[in-house]
């Protein structure tokens, strides 16, 4: 396994967007989100888009140079459209905007129509939770998984993140709603491994654990069956009515790609407006040392509470270098020139 500096990465993806177009301080920015991705082992949205980003930017379903427009203020809530510029980007303001209107008010909701892919959903958690506040979010996507009884794509698998602050332990939700993502069997399949769980049907409509027959197929599995399937059509119809922006339906018919003018909602609490941060931290640390006393599995097991993974990957990968698929390390590599 070949393994590759932070900065290393950064700076070629960095090079990489410049030479598509993108002007200095939006490629560094966005860059540096792919890498931290991978860096905290969400490989299928860091290094692993890069190549697709840049595509989109070519066929101009992102545009470089757009910036996100308000288009109603309500109070704590605003609405902005998001012109096709980069998702990343966006979805940054989008969530720093919420937090700003959380620290006059308590609460503050921003939501994005015609935006594009965010790529790792969870980066916004960690943004407000690092910020000190609570955080809630979520995308639609174009229909890419059937639901609960079908055969055919028909529903977006619609990523929702859910994080609370905390002294040096936040805790950060980020998860799609399939049991896996297509990233995620994209990222086994490289390593040549199975899934821990079928995620899938195969030709035969047979559950499966290989995550190359469940890309075949088209045929990915909701998490928790007919209860992730009522989840993402109701997380699909919310981001369209909180920012009048388009259905999965509707960004079907845009054909923009992949979340090509997907609409994006953020909500931002401060938990200190009602609470001390005595209260806020115990209940945090009380959380996590249930979850430590509970009894695994498997002898020698562990039980981690959500965001704890990426922590500890990132500090790994920051020590020893982030794993990279060389095939793909190689691509990016080409799209930067080097």
């Amino acid at each position: 396994m070949t393994r590759v500096s932070f900065e290393v990465m950064e700076a070629t993806i960095k090079q990489a967007f410049l030479l598509a177009g993108m002007p200095e301080a939006k490629a560094a920015i966005c860059a540096r989100i792919h890498a931290e991705s991978s860096r905290d082992g969400v490989y299928s949205h860091g290094l692993n888009r890069v190549e697709r980003f840049v595509d989109y930017l070519n066929k101009k379903w992102v545009d470089a140079d757009a910036e996100p427009s308000l288009e109603i203020a309500l109070g704590a809530m605003e609405i902005y459209n998001g012109n096709l510029g980069p998702g990343i980007l966006n979805a940054q303001f989008a969530m720093n905007r919420a937090t700003e209107l959380a620290e006059a008010g308590g609460f503050g909701i921003v939501s994005l129509k015609n935006t594009t892919h965010w790529m790792r959903g969870g980066t916004y958690g960690w943004q407000a939770a690092g910020r000190g506040y609570i955080a809630i979010c979520w995308t639609n996507t174009e229909s890419c998984m059937p639901a609960w009884g079908a055969k055919s794509e028909c529903i977006g698998n619609n990523p929702f993140i859910m994080a609370v602050p905390g002294e040096g332990n936040p805790i950060v939700l980020d998860m799609a709603m399939s049991q896996y993502s297509y990233g995620k069997l994209q990222v086994t399949r490289l390593k040549e491994q199975k899934l821990p769980f079928p995620g899938g049907f195969d030709h035969a409509g047979n559950l499966t654990d290989t995550p190359g027959f469940i890309e075949e197929t088209r045929r990915i599995l909701p998490m928790g069956y007919w209860k992730g399937s009522g989840f993402a059509v109701l997380l699909d119809l919310i981001a369209s009515l909180l920012s009048g922006g388009l259905t999965t339906a509707g960004i079907d018919k845009a054909g923009k790609g992949s979340c090509g003018s997907c609409c994006q909602v953020f909500i931002a609490i401060d938990p200190f407006k009602w609470n001390t941060r005595e209260f806020v931290e115990q209940a945090i640390q009380e959380t996590i040392e249930q979850l430590k006393s509970a009894v695994p599995t498997h002898e020698g097991g562990e039980i981690y509470y959500p965001g704890e993974q990426s922590q500890k990957n990132r500090k790994e990968n920051s020590e020893l270098g982030i794993p990279v698929d060389d095939s793909v390390w190689a691509r990016v590599k080409e799209l930067a020139r080097i």
